[in-house]
C-alpha cells in the first residue's frame, strides 16, 4: 500500500462530474461512473485540509472485500472493470488501488444508518429525548451500550459543507416511498447484522455503519457508493470495549475526538490537524483492513 497522498484528483482523459467530500467521480460513457477514494477526510460534514496517506486505498479495498461477501444479500454497483483500463496512461497513477468503475444507478435521498450500539449522534439525541430518529429506548442507558435490538436510523444526504440529519422512518418513507423505504431498512439491518456477526470473530465490534443505495431504471434496488469501511463506520476493537465513554476506535473516532477539543464552530475552515493526529488515523484505517480481511 502506497504511502503518496492524493488530496485531488485531476483526470483529462474523462469527463469531471462531481466533487463529493471524499470521493471524486467521472463519466465512463453513459452508464457507468470511475469512481475515485481520495485521501480527503470529512469530519462533522467538513472536509478538512489534511490528507490522511492510504486512507483512499484503505477504503477501495475494504469496500470490494465487503462487497464479494455480501453479494448474496443484495447485488451491487461493481462491474469488475480495471480503472486502469478507463483514463489514459499517464493518468494511472491517480486510480490505481483507490477506484472502481461501477454501474450509474439513481441514488435514493437518505442514508441508511444501522445502529447496533447507542454512540455519536444517536447518543446525543437520546440524552436529549430519550429516542433516536423517533424510537423509543430503554431509559438508563450508558453511552457506547449495546442496544436491546439492532435499529435502522436513517439520515438525509446533506450536499457537501451541510451537515446529514437524523430523521424518523415516517420521514424517509415520505422521501422515498414505504414500499422502498421498508426493503431498504430490512437489507440494511440484514447487511450490518452479517457484517457485525463476522466482525466479531475478528475481535471487532461495529457499533454502527451508514449504507446507501440506488436504483436502476427499472426500480431494481442495488448497493451503491462504499460499504463497512472506517469512513462510514465505528470500528471498536472488542477487548478494549467498555459503556460509559466513546471507546477506542479503529475509524476516524480519533479525529472527531481532537477536533472537539479546539475552538472550532465546525464549520468551514477546519482547524488543520497535528502530524501525530493524521499518522495515527492512517495507522488505524490500516489496521483494521488488516484484521478484517486476513
Amino acid at each position: 500500500m502506497s504511502n503518496a497522498t492524493l488530496f485531488e484528483s485531476n483526470l483529462k482523459s474523462l469527463k469531471f462530474l462531481h466533487r463529493g467530500k471524499v470521493r471524486d467521480i467521472y463519466a465512463v460513457g453513459d452508464d457507468k461512473l470511475l469512481v475515485i477514494q481520495s485521501d480527503r477526510l470529512s469530519a462533522f460534514d467538513v472536509i478538512l485540509p489534511d490528507p490522511i496517506p492510504g486512507k483512499g486505498e484503505v477504503l477501495t479495498a475494504m469496500s470490494n472485500y465487503w462487497f464479494r461477501k455480501l453479494g448474496h444479500v443484495i447485488p451491487n454497483h461493481l462491474t469488475g472493470i480495471a480503472p486502469e483500463t478507463v483514463v489514459a496512461a499517464d493518468e494511472r497513477g491517480e486510480v490505481a488501488g483507490r477506484a472502481m468503475v461501477v454501474r450509474k444507478f439513481e441514488p435514493l435521498m437518505i442514508e441508511a444508518v444501522v445502529r447496533g450500539y447507542i454512540i455519536g449522534s444517536g447518543w446525543k439525541d437520546y440524552l436529549k429525548t430519550g429516542m433516536v430518529c423517533g424510537i423509543k429506548l430503554p431509559a438508563g442507558l450508558k453511552e457506547a451500550e449495546k442496544l436491546p435490538e439492532i435499529i435502522f436510523t436513517p439520515a438525509t444526504k446533506a450536499p457537501a459543507g451541510e451537515h446529514d440529519e437524523n430523521i424518523s422512518f415516517a420521514e424517509a418513507e415520505k422521501i422515498v416511498g414505504a414500499e422502498l423505504a421498508a426493503k431498504v431498512r430490512r437489507i440494511a439491518i440484514q447487511l450490518y447484522s452479517e457484517a457485525a456477526a463476522y466482525a466479531q470473530t475478528k475481535g471487532i465490534i461495529i457499533a454502527d455503519t451508514k449504507f446507501e443505495f440506488g436504483v436502476d431504471a427499472a426500480g431494481k434496488l442495488y448497493l451503491i457508493d462504499e460499504i463497512l469501511t472506517p469512513d462510514s463506520s465505528r470500528f471498536w476493537p472488542a477487548a478494549e470495549y467498555r459503556t460509559g465513554i466513546s471507546p477506542p476506535s479503529f475509524d476516524k473516532q480519533i479525529v472527531r475526538n481532537w477536533l472537539e477539543t479546539q475552538p472550532w464552530n465546525k464549520q468551514h475552515p477546519a482547524p488543520q490537524l497535528p502530524p501525530e493526529v493524521l499518522a495515527n488515523t492512517s495507522a488505524k484505517y490500516r489496521e483494521v483492513l488488516r484484521l478484517l480481511t486476513s
